[in-house]
């Protein structure tokens, strides 16, 4: 096991920022740690990484205490926090030198691993630059190279791809899925089709308790229920919607049927079942037996987004 929360809470004065949460994250995960702004995530990953301290309940990571052992936490934890503190002044190689250099790289080491987050990261022609000529997107990538710099056992990443292009974005998305498979990586971010693209399980947390947790698909079938189908077909002029709402309704398990778009002898509909049923075969039997000409036919999947603001909608921002 890598990181065990148990019990976590997280008091500022009167305000509870984290309440009684607990959850355990494995070597070989990539765990989207998401929520509305306020909800705990920063809170929590800063008492992970031992900023911190908890105000009750305790997190091991690695079977080390951040409260008992933080030290040895903090070998085995790189972090970028979303706020990415450089130093201006400095360029790119002297900044990874001096990171691996605190982070007690051993001395003969420390060229190859500046080597290789330069080129991980993408910092090649930027190496020599100071990083206060860079672009928001470069800085953040400096601070993830420093972030890595020790070969860390746990990253824990807040915003990462904050102020990246898009082809940098895919970039650091295949480094981080490399990372992954071999380390710990908690990713907060506020891009959840970046998250979906990267992660292969979510928490969302929201007023401070954990409302979700698992793989996406899973919290895409158990909060959906059933199945939701995207149909277009082609019908006689002299069918309305409602005659063909009852005629797709005959198929066992459909719950709704409503008109998306109807135009020039076409029909778009989205059906929807009471159970996690694959209707798709029936309703093309359907279109065959009626005479409909079938131009579209597929399901649609909950987004993150969709279970995101169900979850949160309560939320004050």
């Amino acid at each position: 096991m890598s990181i065990i929360v148990n019990n976590l809470s997280k008091y500022y004065g009167d305000a509870k920022a984290v309440d009684d949460i607990t959850f355990e994250v494995h070597t070989g995960e990539i765990l989207g740690f998401l929520g509305p702004n306020g909800a705990g995530k920063t809170t929590t990953m800063r008492i992970i990484t031992c900023y911190l301290s908890p105000s009750a309940g305790s997190i091991s990571v690695e079977g080390h205490d951040v409260h008992t052992d933080s030290l040895e936490v903090r070998k085995l934890v790189g972090y970028l926090p979303e706020q990415n503190p450089l130093y201006l002044d400095m360029n790119v190689l002297e900044y990874l030198q001096y990171t691996a250099q605190l982070q007690n790289v051993p001395k003969p080491l420390i060229p190859r691993r500046m080597k290789e987050m330069v080129d991980g990261c993408g910092l090649g022609e930027m190496k020599h630059k100071d990083i206060g000529q860079l672009s928001k997107g470069y800085r953040q990538r400096v601070g993830l190279a420093a972030a890595m710099i020790h070969d860390p056992k746990v990253l824990i990443l807040d915003e990462p791809t904050s102020g990246l292009d898009p082809n940098q974005i895919v970039e650091i998305r295949s480094l981080i899925q490399a990372l992954g498979k071999q380390k710990t990586v908690v990713l907060s971010t506020h891009i959840l089709p970046e998250v979906q693209a990267t992660c292969n399980r979510v928490i969302i947390i929201n007023r401070g308790k954990i409302a979700a947790d698992g793989p996406i698909e899973d919290l895409q079938r158990s909060l959906h229920g059933g199945e939701k189908i995207l149909i277009e077909i082609e019908i006689p002029d002299d069918q309305t919607f409602e005659m063909v709402s009852i005629q797709v309704k005959s198929v066992p398990a459909i719950e709704t049927v409503s008109l998306i778009d109807q135009r020039n002898g076409t029909m778009k509909l989205s059906v929807e079942t009471s159970t996690a049923t694959d209707i798709r075969k029936e309703l093309f039997h359907l279109c065959v037996q009626k005479g409909w000409g079938l131009l579209e036919l597929h399901r649609v999947q909950t987004s993150l987004e969709d279970i995101f603001r169900q979850l949160t909608s309560d939320s004050v921002q």
